[in-house]
C-alpha cells in the first residue's frame, strides 16, 4: 500500500462568482476548537456530509486570533493506497503560521467503497469548506490542494476534474465549486492504464506489486482488472488533462518502487502539451518518500508554489537543482 509522509508540509479571474454561496446557504456552527501549537487551533472530526459515513470527516486548522480578513485555504489529502492512512496528524498544519487556513480530509477506503467514492468525498469536502467559509475565515476564491501517493493521485484528480461535473456530486452544497487554483502532488499515480507496463520497464526498481491480485491497491480501488480501460481511464488524472487545469507541482523520486517515476513524466508531458503550468521536481535516487524529500530546500519550494498560485504573491517559483536533492538509491 502507499504509505505517505509529507516532509512539510498547491485564474482567480472569472471564477469568483462560482465560489459565491447562495443566500440560503447556512454555514454550520463552529465546534469548540483546541490549541495545537503556538497561534494555531484545530477543530477535529467535522462531518462534511451530514449523516454520512464515519470516514467523511475533516480536521480544520486556523489561527487562534481571528484574522482581519479571510485567508486562503490549503487542503491536505492523505495517502495510504486508498486502503489506509489517516488525516491526523496533518503534515502541513504549520502553514497556518504562513497565512493559510488548513484542512485535512478523510475519505472512504477502497475496502468499503470503490472508485469514484474517494474523489466524490474529496470534492464534497471542498464544497463544504466553501459553504462554511465565514465560520472558518476562509477566502473561498483562493484554494489549493496537496497530498502524497494515493493522496497525490486524488489531489491531481481534484485539479484535473474540478468544476467539470465529471463525477456525480454527493453531500449537498452543489452551489459551491470544487475547483482549485493549485495542486502539489507527492509521487501520486496519474495513469492506471500505463502503470503496469511502466513498472515492468523501470530498470531502477524492482516492482513490489502483484498487479490484478487482492494485494494490488490499484485494481482494488477500481474493483476490477487493470485491463479494463474504461475503468482505468476514469480513475486516471491524465485522462482529464485540459488547458484550464490549475498549475501543478509534482515531486517524485527516480527509484520509487510503488509508483513509477514515469507516471509523473507522462503526466507532466501531457499537461505541458495543453499549456498547463507544470513543475516536475526530480529526486535522483529517492524512493517513495524519504531520501531527498528530507532536504530542507523543499520547504521553500512548496511554500513559494502555494504563495504564488493560491495567495497570488509576487514570488519566483524555481525548481531545486537535482544535484542538491540526489541521494544514494535504495538497494534492490
Amino acid at each position: 500500500m502507499f504509505l505517505t509522509r509529507l516532509t512539510i508540509c498547491a485564474f482567480l479571474a472569472g471564477i469568483t462568482l462560482a465560489f459565491t454561496a447562495r443566500a440560503d446557504t447556512k454555514p454550520a456552527p463552529r465546534p469548540t476548537a483546541v490549541q495545537v501549537a503556538a497561534g494555531v487551533q484545530m477543530v477535529k472530526d467535522v462531518s462534511y456530509i451530514e449523516g454520512g459515513d464515519e470516514a467523511q470527516k475533516l480536521d480544520i486548522y486556523f489561527p487562534v486570533k481571528a484574522p482581519e480578513s479571510p485567508l486562503p485555504l490549503v487542503i491536505h489529502i492523505h495517502g495510504g493506497g486508498w486502503m489506509g492512512g489517516s488525516k491526523f496528524p496533518c503534515p502541513i498544519a504549520h502553514m497556518v503560521t504562513k497565512g493559510y487556513i488548513v484542512a485535512s480530509v478523510e475519505y472512504r477506503f477502497s475496502q468499503k467503497a470503490k472508485f469514484p467514492a474517494q474523489i466524490q468525498d474529496c470534492q464534497a469536502a471542498i464544497r463544504w469548506l466553501r459553504a462554511n467559509r465565514e465560520t472558518y475565515h476562509i477566502d473561498a476564491t483562493r484554494v489549493g490542494v496537496g497530498g502524497g501517493s494515493a493522496g497525490g493521485h486524488l489531489s491531481a484528480l481534484v485539479g484535473t476534474t474540478g468544476g467539470k461535473n465529471v463525477f456525480p456530486k454527493i453531500g449537498g452544497h452543489e452551489d459551491q465549486s470544487d475547483k482549485v487554483l493549485a495542486v502539489c502532488d507527492f509521487y501520486g499515480p496519474k495513469n492506471f492504464t500505463s502503470v503496469v507496463q511502466q513498472a515492468q520497464d523501470d530498470q531502477n526498481v524492482r516492482n513490489i506489486f502483484k498487479f490484478n491480485t487482492p494485494s494490488d491497491p490499484y485494481s482494488e480501488l477500481i474493483g476490477t482488472n487493470l485491463s479494463d480501460k474504461a475503468k482505468t481511464d476514469a480513475v486516471s488524472p491524465i485522462h482529464y488533462v485540459s488547458a484550464d487545469n490549475p498549475p501543478i507541482l509534482i515531486l517524485h523520486g527516480t527509484h520509487d518502487a510503488l509508483v513509477p517515476y514515469a507516471q509523473s513524466e507522462e503526466f507532466a508531458a501531457a499537461s505541458k502539451a495543453k499549456g498547463v503550468t507544470v513543475l516536475l521536481q526530480k529526486f535522483p535516487g529517492s524512493g517513495h518518500g524519504g531520501g531527498g524529500f528530507n532536504k530542507p530546500q523543499l520547504g521553500g519550494l512548496i511554500q513559494n508554489f502555494f504563495d504564488k498560485y493560491v495567495k497570488g504573491a509576487d514570488v519566483i517559483v524555481e525548481l531545486i537543482p537535482e544535484a542538491d536533492l540526489a541521494v544514494e538509491p535504495p538497494k534492490k
